[in-house]
């Protein structure tokens, strides 16, 4: 773990040099605006640790799948949002030694992410070789009013004595990828030049053709006004302008850019150089504090939907705003095109690519802090890529339209290239179907299931309906060769989570065509006939529901993560040596899958989704026989453990899991964060405080509450979206307040009534567990 993050409220300081986590602070100090975003490199060269990183959302590169051993059904590529343009770089020599804080002595430095403000800053004093000192002070902004446009200040003061200040402003469309499978360049340059005072570069991806064009504007002001840039440097894909001046002693020398990058994605590939100039134009009318104050306008926007106070516990205060913050940074619902990436804009792992985190972990938090239509573009998402999930299935052998959304995509199709999760990791289908279940009970918006939801049920269900086989020893329904949630158990019988979520889709689906019969019988009569869906087939799926097999110990009274799982040595991770921690990191995977250790909730996943099909005691004991052998090791972990926790008022243990999924990334409990933050999880931290403490859920088309008040707080607030509105809720030690700040009625049931609270109403219950 990593503990130099300071506690504050509202910011993430860093108040130390320290170029040995420099590629952990990069990500934990990220910064974007939905659209882009980029880690938090130096504008100044440095040739210490970084992994330099600028993405925007929707351009990816196919790269080329590389593994020892081809199977059939391999993806021929991994999606990758690619590195994009370096617009930020200036390359600084004072009197004549190139400014590298990896060279130069560093007498202060602090790194601060704004998350009020959504302003990176950065400020230091350095002694140069020549025994000159001299002060920085950076800011740095990916605007959310104008979310193709970013724009940063540099100002460097002289404080020792006067200094000449040599200077390059680059734009350098000549970037890589780390994770390259094979050392590719992904880009290839197309034109480049000046525009006025502003210079500008236009790439490529390679064999998607997705095309960008970046212009940035450069101005550079010392004690008597404005500096003109000198010489010009063209190299492919690379802009430069030079600029020198003499700083006198206490006085400073300001750097403003400001960059448009647009994209084929998003507009005419022939207008991308003339709405790039737009954009920038828009922001000439404003200096650079007043860009400052646009931009806070838009945060506070976002903090005015979606913020979470919390009292009397300052860590806890920060981490929850910074998992909300970067979520906001990661996905604002503008564009149902785009999703969400495990690591946003803040790495390459993954590949920004989506996985079923989304409708697991994300939707929860988008359905409550934001309009309807935010979450409903998530599911429209996989809705346009039912063919290509159709698709995918076929190339493994199944048919008449049957499904299987990819693990992990881009544009619909699997491109995840790791056969024990590819090919078996099919719970993922189970998440996408409940993401559909949630959002109509949430919204109760059932329209959409008649207009987009039913076909990809029953796309998923022809799936689920040809993965299981009979058994004729078992006499059941069985599922062999799969990996559930826990992938530290690879090609495993049975495993319940898949088994049982594999059920529940079969059952809501059918529910959902018995409920569309009587409601809307056009559309139902329809929908049989291009689906070709029969009396048959439906009375086949009953069947498996009936008939299929969930391993059970009848000893322990629990259900079996898969078949033969004590068969295993059960040690609790309590009992690990802590240097064998983390065990992903320590040891061989063969020691792992031969283990009892569980990477993240399996069955407890289930027990989280399906809560209401079990009573408390059953989940006490399966939270109490797996808990003990799980090694959160997984960012998705922690969370549903806290929930769950909450729920049985283990109080301590779900604080515990509160602190561990929020401050996961700014304490690094898993030591992986240097290559980008854990996004999707993120939302599993919002979950933890709304569905865990506050025991928020959705009964009957009402919103229900039962919260709880950790110890170590003296209150909590939270406002959320319900069907139309908007309610605050606040929890203290003895009551909570439900406050109604909009027109609309909302109706509310707690643990002891049901009642109606009018618009504007407000109504106190002395009742916290």
């Amino acid at each position: 773990m990593k503990t130099y993050i300071k506690h504050n409220p509202w910011q993430i300081i860093e108040d130390t040099f320290r170029p040995e986590h420099n590629e952990f602070s990069e990500s934990i100090f990220a910064i974007g605006n939905g659209r882009m975003g980029q880690r938090a490199n130096f504008e100044e060269y440095f040739s210490g640790k970084s992994l330099q990183g600028s993405y925007l959302a929707g351009i990816y590169y196919p790269d080329k799948t590389r593994v020892g051993w081809w199977k059939n059904g391999y993806p021929e590529y991994f999606a990758k949002v690619i590195n994009s343009f370096n617009w930020i770089g200036l390359d600084i020599a004072i009197n004549g030694q190139r400014l590298d804080l990896a060279q130069v002595t560093v007498l202060s430095f602090e790194r601060r992410l704004d998350m009020q403000r959504g302003v990176l800053q950065r400020s230091f004093v350095v002694r140069m070789h020549d025994g000159v000192e001299v002060k920085v002070e950076a800011s740095r902004m990916y605007h959310l009013f104008a979310s193709e446009t970013a724009s940063l200040q540099y100002q460097v003061q002289a404080l020792t004595a006067d200094v000449t200040i040599e200077l390059t402003s680059f734009l350098d469309a000549e970037v890589v990828n780390r994770d390259s499978n094979y050392d590719e360049k992904f880009w290839e340059p197309l034109e480049q030049g000046q525009q006025g005072q502003n210079l500008f570069v236009s790439s490529r991806t390679k064999k998607t053709g997705f095309e960008v064009c970046a212009e940035l504007e450069t101005r550079v002001t010392g004690t008597d006004g404005v500096i003109e840039a000198g010489e010009i440097v063209s190299k492919d894909g690379y802009m430069a302008q030079r600029y020198t001046a003499t700083v006198a002693k206490s006085h400073t020398l300001c750097v403003e850019k400001r960059v448009a990058i647009i994209t084929s994605e998003n507009h005419v590939a022939e207008k991308l150089r003339t709405v790039a100039t737009g954009r920038l134009t828009d922001l000439r009318a404003f200096h650079f504090d007043q860009l400052k104050e646009k931009q806070a306008k838009a945060w506070q926007a976002i903090w005015d939907e979606s913020d979470i106070e919390i009292f009397g516990d300052v860590a806890a205060q920060q981490a929850i705003r910074y998992n909300i913050f970067q979520l906001n940074q990661t996905y604002t619902g503008e564009d149902a095109r785009l999703n969400i990436g495990p690591k946003g804009f803040t790495g390459e792992k993954y590949g920004g690519v989506t996985y079923w985190d989304t409708e697991a972990y994300c939707i929860p938090f988008y359905l409550a802090t934001q309009t309807p239509e935010i979450a409903r573009n998530l599911l429209l998402y996989r809705y346009q890529q039912l063919d290509k999930a159709i698709e995918n299935a076929g190339k493994l052998g199944f048919s008449n339209g049957a499904a299987l959304f990819p693990m992990v995509t881009i544009n619909g199709e699997e491109c995840h290239n790791e056969w024990e999760i590819t090919f078996e990791e099919i719970h993922r289908n189970g998440a996408i179907a409940f993401a559909i279940y949630n959002y109509v009970r949430y919204t109760g918006d059932n329209d959409y299931i008649w207009s987009h939801g039913l076909d990809v049920l029953i796309a998923i269900s022809r799936f689920w309906a040809q993965r299981v086989n009979w058994s004729t020893d078992k006499e059941q329904y069985v599922m062999l060769g799969v990996t559930g949630p826990n992938e530290y158990e690879n090609n495993v019988n049975n495993n319940w989570y898949t088994n049982r979520i594999a059920s529940w889709c079969l059952d809501y689906t059918l529910t959902c065509l018995r409920n569309c019969e009587k409601s809307r019988a056009e559309i139902f009569t329809a929908l049989l006939a291009r689906l070709k869906l029969t009396a048959d087939e439906q009375n086949h799926w009953q069947h498996i529901i009936d008939k299929l097999y969930f391993p059970y110990d009848e000893k322990r009274k629990i259900f079996l993560q898969q078949d033969g799982f004590l068969d295993k040595e059960l040690i609790p991770v309590q009992e690990l040596d802590p240097s064998q921690r983390p065990i992903n990191q320590k040891w061989s995977w063969d020691r792992i899958l031969r283990s009892c250790y569980i990477k993240q909730a399996d069955v407890l996943q289930g027990f989280y989704f399906l809560e209401e099909h079990f009573d408390e005691e059953t989940l006490d004991r399966h939270f109490e026989f797996y808990e003990p052998l799980t090694v959160h090791e997984s960012s998705l972990s922690p969370c549903v453990h806290a929930i769950l926790a909450a729920k049985l008022g283990k109080t301590a243990k779900a604080y515990e899991f509160y602190l561990r999924t929020s401050r996961l990334d700014l304490d690094d409990y898993n030591n992986d964060t240097e290559d980008g933050l854990h996004i999707t999880s993120m939302a599993g931290t919002w979950m933890t405080i709304v569905e865990g403490f506050a025991g928020m859920r959705v009964k009957d088309g009402r919103l229900y509450l039962n919260p709880m008040l950790p110890p170590e707080w003296k209150g909590y607030k939270f406002r959320i979206l319900f069907r139309g509105a908007t309610l605050l809720i606040a929890v203290y030690a003895d009551f909570y307040t439900i406050e109604n700040v909009s027109d609309t009625p909302a109706h509310i049931q707690t643990a002891a009534e049901v009642f109606v609270l009018a618009g504007h109403g407000t109504k106190q219950i002395s009742q916290v567990r």
